[in-house]
């Protein structure tokens, strides 16, 4: 092999080397978008406005609410409304309530999914408290709103005929900026 023929498997090697390293990193928002695009993995989809009674079908919606755990836990109490019958195509306005148990403020952040998930793509929110981060003093308790709809076209998919009940579940973890607040230093 000649030092031509070296330098440029080289710069191969480099080049296939850089593009795997860089598609590693843009590989979770990539994912994150085409899941908010698509409905993949349960995400359900973001609208500005539901249709309006459109459909004749009722769907049952729970709501779960969980807080993530671990040595960065978030010292919140979360609870979800109690579940509602929606007629697809109407809006509707819930609340989940969130309880500050810490001593100092704590700000966290919320992931959502539906399940099941073949579902998500017709499980719509117009508002909701987990599009931007939530910030609690100590002792507070708040009341955290979700504007929904389930889109009428769920009635025109024969894959969905039998889904009677949709869940729409919350975890609360705490925000990034704050992980290192919550670690006790240690010396």
């Amino acid at each position: 092999m000649s030092v031509a023929q070296r330098k440029n498997t080289g710069f191969a090697v480099v080049g296939i080397a850089v593009g795997m390293l860089a598609l590693a990193f843009a590989s979770v928002p990539l994912y994150r978008l085409f899941c908010q695009v698509t409905g993949f993995g349960g995400t359900p989809l973001v609208a500005t406005a539901a249709p309006g009674v459109a459909g004749n079908r009722v769907v049952t919606v729970r709501f779960d609410a969980n807080v993530m755990g671990g040595p960065n836990a978030l010292g919140w109490r979360f609870v979800g409304p109690q579940s509602v019958d929606v007629r697809t195509g109407e809006e509707h306005l819930i609340f989940y309530t969130a309880t500050n148990r810490g001593p100092v403020p704590s700000t966290g952040t919320a992931t959502f999914n539906v399940t099941p998930l073949k579902a998500a793509p017709y499980f719509q929110k117009v508002a909701c408290f987990c599009f931007v981060e939530q910030t609690l003093s100590a002792g507070e308790t708040v009341e955290m709103p979700v504007s929904f709809f389930v889109d009428p076209a769920i009635e025109n998919d024969p894959n969905l005929r039998d889904v009677k009940t949709i869940t729409l579940s919350y975890s609360l973890y705490r925000a990034a900026d704050q992980v290192s607040a919550a670690v006790p230093k240690t010396n």
